[in-house]
């Protein structure tokens, strides 16, 4: 007999945060592992993570995940006491705090999420050094890619 299929999608991506990509100029990117409860993990297989609002803050040199919100399930152990908002330690090494550590207090960058994912067993957070964007910064990413579409249809066309 043949053995059935699992259904399980092949995406690894957890959550993303497509709102850092507009309000920031993202320049370095950066993998690091989050320190997880078993709550949070059985929370995380279930999809229910947001990291729109998420940051990294840098203090006595290690790195905390701010801002992202890991809603508990119904099914929780009672004896638990799931805080969704925590900190959540990032796992990075002693060079990459230091980089970050300049970065942020000498350059004037932040550190924003964008992404959290499966690797292998894990769950590792994407984050990049990012600049804020002004308005008219963002008024003119949204006329070039207007224009960048456009010519795709122009193109199009004449082929």
């Amino acid at each position: 007999m043949a053995k059935n299929k699992s259904s399980k999608s092949n995406s690894n991506t957890i959550a993303l945060n497509k709102k850092a990509r507009h309000e920031y100029f993202l320049h370095d990117k950066f993998e690091a592992g989050v320190e997880l409860q078993g709550w949070e993990v059985k929370s995380i297989r279930a999809g229910k993570v947001n990291i729109s609002e998420t940051y990294i803050h840098l203090k006595n040199g290690e790195a905390f995940l701010l801002g992202s919100q890991i809603q508990p399930l119904n099914s929780a152990s009672t004896h638990v006491i799931c805080d969704p908002m925590r900190y959540r330690k990032l796992l990075l090494s002693r060079r990459e705090l230091d980089r970050l550590v300049g970065a942020t207090e000498r350059d004037g960058f932040s550190l924003v999420a964008t992404a959290m994912y499966w690797k292998k067993c894990w769950v590792k957070l994407e984050f990049h050094l990012a600049k804020g964007k002004k308005m008219h910064d963002k008024r003119e990413d949204g006329k070039n890619k207007d224009w960048s579409r456009e010519k795709e249809r122009l193109m199009k066309h004449k082929v």
